[in-house]
């Protein structure tokens, strides 16, 4: 069924975008062709297959308090995670510490990452649980409020803007499925906060469709055709405007949020000399 579901919505993008969907097939060669890369990996780096290792632990210490939680949780609501998202969590989400910052995450399970939040962030945040089992209606309370729902519903999602007018930070760590993950993006991203940061979670396997989406995100950072004039320089799209930047690491996918948006982009020369060929490559 998701296959023939696939199908049908490549023959429509290629009828509602033909060139968009053209280029698009054009690039699926190079695509493949990244994808060898990093399957012969150790043979093309030189390099053997190492002996397997445990997964790296996070920084210890004061430097991530997350893992720190996460380490000492040894009774109480249980919190599951991969270890490595610990040090993804830190870097992106350090900046709201201490401050009054309204964090939603989907998928609430055993409550204990919702502890972790608070802990981590501070007595001025808001933290928002999303899950489907209406059981999860136990940790409502004490500065976290509980909505009950399906994170492909966009119904749902449109009486949660309403009402929860202000989010900073989205943790999707829901159903993992593809056609989830891109509804709950496709509905918060535009909602979230000028700074804010949007997280997701378990985006398993090759060939995933959310990962396929968060590519064509990619594609459309790098969108333009510069100018001299005489720097190079071309006006922001309105994607570009307020998207800061986008990371991929294994299973997760960060997309941030820009405090305000830019009007265009710029790369000035600076300096005298100049090789004379370079004017000749330059786009006009």
């Amino acid at each position: 069924m998701q296959l023939a579901n696939n199908v049908v919505q490549l023959l429509r993008s290629f009828v509602t975008e033909p060139g968009e969907s053209l280029k698009a097939l054009r690039s699926l060669p190079v695509t493949l062709d990244a994808m060898r890369l990093a399957r012969q990996w150790p043979t093309m780096s030189g390099a053997h297959r190492p002996a397997a290792v445990p997964a790296p632990v996070p920084q210890q210490g004061d430097q991530n308090p997350l893992w720190n939680f996460f380490e000492n949780r040894k009774k109480g609501r249980g919190i599951w995670k991969w270890t490595h998202y610990f040090d993804v969590y830190h870097q992106h989400l350090k900046k709201f510490a201490g401050q009054e910052v309204h964090i939603v995450e989907i998928g609430i399970y055993s409550g204990g990452s919702l502890e972790m939040w608070r802990e981590f962030l501070g007595p001025k945040c808001r933290i928002y649980g999303v899950d489907i089992a209406p059981e999860c209606r136990a940790y409502d309370g004490n500065g976290t409020k509980v909505l009950i729902g399906d994170q492909a519903d966009r119904a749902f999602w449109k009486r949660f803007r309403s009402e929860v007018p202000r989010v900073d930070v989205v943790i999707d760590d829901g159903g993992h499925a593809p056609h989830q993950q891109i509804a709950t993006l496709e509905e918060l991203l535009p909602h979230l906060s000028p700074g804010g940061v949007f997280v997701c979670e378990d985006i398993h396997g090759r060939h995933n469709r959310f990962s396929a989406y968060m590519a064509g995100l990619i594609d459309s950072l790098n969108e333009g055709n510069p100018r001299m004039q005489p720097d190079l320089s071309q006006d922001a799209s309105a994607f570009q405007a307020w998207i800061k930047s986008i990371h991929h690491y294994p299973f997760i996918s960060v997309v941030e949020k820009r405090e305000a948006p830019i009007r265009g982009l710029i790369a000035p020369r600076h300096g005298t000399e100049w090789q004379p060929f370079l004017e000749k490559e330059l786009p006009r």
